[in-house]
């Protein structure tokens, strides 16, 4: 099962640790869920999963505020003899001694954030659901081309990041080459990531490995984008028939998602960037309503019903 860290939580959301005599350092995080505990206050422990980030904002701030100390205390006991990863305290509130006195006891983390509570809740949980995501890896070149996500894929050799290399020179972005992290964030929605140790470079055949961001600066580079059309390359066959209008879209399968596939024949003096640029354009027309194909199609029809009338 996939995991986070609760250190590279705390460095991504520039958390404040307020137990650091708790060693954290084997804490993970499996679920991208968290809880806001205002029912285990209230001691009401149906259905709570122990095992989510915990965090507490102005409102459950309150309501402990109006307990008495002997009946917070024994709040706290009940809440935090339980399997919490951690607990987040949001807009710079700051926990009572016998908030961390059981902490430390039951080895419980204590954290705190700047954020207001609702903007911290939307940002972990989006970021914990891409981190969380079901993962594969596979061969190919991703890149941003008009803010829509291209994977490029095909046999090693025919030009994959060559074409990304050439679209990087016109302005795209890179986000990985060779290899591909595809996570499933949603039933819609497949992003893409480079793995850390190939971040930013391309392997150019007959030059070796190319640092991106070196040679091309922050612009020409990109953390993660979602994968929006595939482009799989392969070798003309002048006896196979290639679509020529597009009338009927081809998809590919990852992790149960279906993306739109496009099937381009290499051969030449075709020029891949170019190619690349214009699927990506017209994708991103299709989804806003206008076929081209369906465009022609349409006109070819007028026409022939103009002859017979």
């Amino acid at each position: 099962m996939a995991s986070v860290s609760l250190e590279a939580i705390i460095e991504k959301m520039s958390l404040t640790n307020l137990t650091p005599e708790i060693d954290i350092s084997e804490i993970k995080i499996e679920k991208p869920d968290i809880n806001r505990p205002a029912l285990q206050f209230a001691d009401y422990f149906e259905l709570f999963d122990a095992e989510r980030i915990e965090i507490i904002g102005a409102g459950e701030y309150s309501f402990l505020e109006q307990k008495d100390s002997e009946t917070r205390r024994q709040i706290y006991e009940k809440f935090m003899n339980n399997p919490i990863p951690c607990i987040v305290f949001c807009r710079s509130l700051e926990p009572d001694s016998d908030f961390k006195e059981l902490a430390v006891k039951y080895k419980v983390p204590l954290l705190k954030s700047s954020m207001p509570t609702s903007a911290f809740m939307a940002e972990i949980i989006r970021w914990l659901n891409v981190r969380l995501a079901p993962c594969i890896s596979i061969h190919g070149v991703l890149v941003d081309v008009y803010g829509e996500g291209v994977l490029i894929t095909g046999e090693s050799g025919i030009g994959k990041s060559e074409a990304a290399l050439e679209l990087i020179k016109r302005g795209h972005r890179l986000i990985t080459d060779d290899v591909v992290e595809i996570r499933k964030v949603s039933d819609e929605t497949l992003v893409g990531s480079a793995p850390d140790i190939t971040k930013h470079f391309i392997e150019l055949r007959g030059i070796g490995i190319v640092d991106v961001y070196a040679l091309y600066g922050a612009s020409a580079i990109e953390e993660t984008q979602n994968i929006d059309l595939v482009i799989r390359l392969e070798d003309w066959d002048k006896d196979k028939d290639y679509d020529r209008l597009g009338l009927e879209e081809e998809f590919t399968e990852y992790l149960g998602n279906k993306v739109v596939c496009h099937l381009i024949p290499i051969r030449p003096g075709r020029n891949l960037a170019v190619i690349c640029e214009t699927a990506a354009i017209n994708h991103r027309l299709k989804k806003m309503g206008y076929n081209a194909a369906q465009e022609l199609y349409n006109r070819v029809q007028e026409s022939l019903s103009r002859r017979k009338d």
